[in-house]
């Protein structure tokens, strides 16, 4: 059975005629075309799928899209267009937080929520904030090291 369902993706108000029990990841990637928000275990442990729902980071993949009605859902190609994803992906570079670069877009979301809650985050939240993220190749320290630096860039904005 399908459903009209309405919500706003990267700020422009979309529908979807999908099936309610599709996930919200496949939703964006197959009908939307925004394929930033990657699929890396579809089981919601390793965060590659991570967008913000309602301002909150949350696995797409565990996101039936019939329960996304009248949300926000922000992913990766939405969030590429503020400052604060400009002053992200600065620090990712310039501290060497990335390597394959798969399991960025959902270390992103997961950082840009993390530092919306927490402008000045203490070392112990930068890493809780992060936890549902696997990153396999940059190691955690670099990441850490480019949230730090994220957080001063970013003093005020965030």
């Amino acid at each position: 059975m399908k459903l009209l369902i309405r919500f706003r993706l990267n700020g422009r108000i979309v529908e979807t005629a999908a099936d309610p029990t599709v996930r919200l990841l496949d939703v964006i990637r197959d009908e939307f075309d925004l394929i930033g928000t990657k699929e890396g275990c579809g089981d919601g442990e390793c965060g590659a799928c991570s967008v913000l729902v309602n301002d909150l980071v949350q696995n797409s993949c565990l996101i039936p899209i019939g329960s996304i009605e009248d949300a926000d859902v922000l992913t990766i190609e939405g969030f590429s267009n503020t400052k604060q994803y400009e002053i992200l992906n600065e620090c990712y570079s310039e501290a060497g937080g990335v390597q394959c670069g798969f399991c960025t877009p959902g270390m992103i979301m997961a950082s840009a929520e993390l530092l919306s809650k927490h402008p000045q985050a203490s070392e112990i939240e930068i890493r809780e904030g992060i936890s549902g993220n696997l990153c396999r190749c940059t190691g955690y320290n670099m990441i850490v090291d480019a949230l730090k630096l994220a957080a001063k860039k970013g003093e005020g904005l965030w």
